[in-house]
């Protein structure tokens, strides 16, 4: 906890006195070395690509159950289009084919790589060789690993390549992306006559288990995908392609997916399982908590709150004296007021800030030094002023049962001036717990008129607040 504080008191000092930068890109996630489809050697070919499969088949990597691993098998149909024979060291990449790293100025490489010309396994080598200069391409290295095999090619016949290697998924969980680079083609003679690229996975896909939206902050699954079973494939003829064609799908990581199947086929064996009622509830809870710290709103995203929403109230009626799950409960509800409801300004129809604090409550009267509880309403009384008081004294008063909170100011920081009247009706209300006292002042307009660079770093409090406080859930 010590080191949380010192790293939030120096991101707080940073926010507070370092001049703003214009944001070039969104951060991205370090990746894997992609699926790339074959280049042929420097000179000018004649031989064309004809037909492309590719098949990337998702699942557990059998060394490790927590990390994903994509078997790539990909067939292609070469064919001379010239009047000669054609011999030449075809190439595929083993490593980042943009000159990109993998975030930390790494450069993994695919580690293992097998390929067959018309059925007939080849060696390959490594070698270090420019990339092949796609005018859509942007690369910061000259060089990169290459598996180079030797291939002929007599004229007017089909040669077929098989090129099958595994490679990882990369992104924040809960999930992650595979690609699969179309581009590198175009170095082939004229177009692709067709590509096919099918992604399987080990259940039914469908869009609560795909990021189809750009939901998960470094872009979705690529457009124009026909879902059906547990396949997505997308189908391109005659095309010369661009880095537009490429593909990429963004998945739920497969074994949080495998632990909501599971637990439904557990309720549905035995539907009065409390504890397998909170798990499926919790799980659900993880697809939509995204990691960058928001909450998943696409259409599909809502009918899984719906699912976790249902799941945690089946689990309190069976569970009411467990102070975990109510926690975990009004855990799910702030995260949808919060970032569905008031970072909007909509009005809370549903009631969710209310009955979060209500979840709370019970949480903490039947066990007084709950940490999650007690930290996350910590969370709630820097973010929604006049949901949760914190008094002079370090205690705090819950006062959103039945006070309004107020309006989010811009950039999301706190008002000038916060009045917090109590009602009536909670004249005395009820001390939850105390915290040392913590005073925060939003920064003021410069009165030139020209904009202050701290203005805009008082949103930075309640998401330094919210990074923390997202890194301790755990119900």
């Amino acid at each position: 906890m010590r080191k949380i504080r010192f790293l939030l008191s120096i991101l707080i000092l940073l926010a507070l006195f370092l001049p703003s930068r214009v944001v070039r890109a969104d951060v991205a996630p370090p990746e894997a070395p992609p699926g790339t489809t074959l280049l042929p050697g420097e000179a000018v070919t004649q031989v064309r690509m004809v037909a492309e499969t590719v098949t990337l088949t998702i699942s557990a990597d059998p060394a490790d159950a927590e990390s994903t691993i994509a078997k790539t098998e990909a067939i292609f149909t070469m064919r001379n289009l010239g009047a000669a024979e054609e011999k030449m060291a075809v190439r595929f990449p083993l490593s980042f084919f943009n000159g990109n790293s993998d975030g930390f100025g790494n450069f993994p490489e695919i580690k293992q790589i097998v390929v067959k010309i018309n059925g007939q396994s080849v060696s390959t080598r490594r070698e270090i060789q420019p990339f092949f200069n796609s005018e859509m391409s942007y690369h910061e290295r000259d060089e990169l690993p290459w598996a180079v095999f030797d291939a002929t090619f007599p004229p007017n016949q089909d040669v077929t390549i098989e090129v099958v290697y595994d490679v990882y998924g990369y992104g924040y969980y809960p999930y992650e992306a595979f690609n699969y680079i179309l581009e590198t083609g175009a170095g082939w003679n004229g177009t692709i006559g067709s590509a096919e690229i099918i992604v399987r996975l080990p259940y039914e896909v469908s869009g609560q288990n795909l990021d189809l939206t750009s939901q998960a902050g470094y872009g979705g699954t690529s457009p124009n995908g026909v879902l059906s079973g547990n396949e997505i494939r997308w189908s391109f003829k005659d095309f010369e392609p661009t880095y537009e064609d490429n593909v990429q799908i963004v998945a739920v990581t497969p074994s949080l997916w495998k632990k909501i199947l599971g637990e439904k086929s557990n309720v549905e064996k035995n539907p009065n399982d409390g504890e397998a009622w909170g798990r499926l509830a919790k799980a659900y809870k993880e697809v939509i908590l995204m990691s960058k710290g928001w909450l998943r709103n696409d259409d599909a995203g809502r009918e899984l709150f719906s699912l976790s929403k249902d799941a945690y109230e089946r689990c309190l009626a069976l569970l009411p004296d467990d102070p975990l799950w109510h926690y975990g409960y009004a855990d799910l509800l702030w995260a949808h007021y919060y970032f569905d409801i008031y970072s909007s300004s909509q009005t809370d129809t549903q009631g969710s800030l209310p009955a979060a604090l209500k979840s709370l409550q019970t949480a903490l009267a039947l066990d007084p030094d709950l940490q999650q509880a007690k930290d996350l309403l910590n969370f709630i009384s820097y973010s929604v002023p006049g949901a949760v008081q914190r008094n002079d004294d370090g205690t705090f008063t819950m006062l959103g049962l039945t006070a309004t909170p107020l309006a989010p100011t811009p950039f999301g920081g706190l008002p000038t001036e916060t009045p917090l009247s109590t009602p009536a009706a909670v004249s005395t209300p009820q001390t939850l717990f105390t915290t040392p006292t913590v005073s925060l002042a939003p920064a003021q307009p410069s009165s030139s008129g020209k904009s202050n660079p701290l203005c805009g770093s008082a949103a930075i409090l309640p998401l330094l607040f919210g990074l923390i406080w997202m890194t301790k859930r755990k119900i």
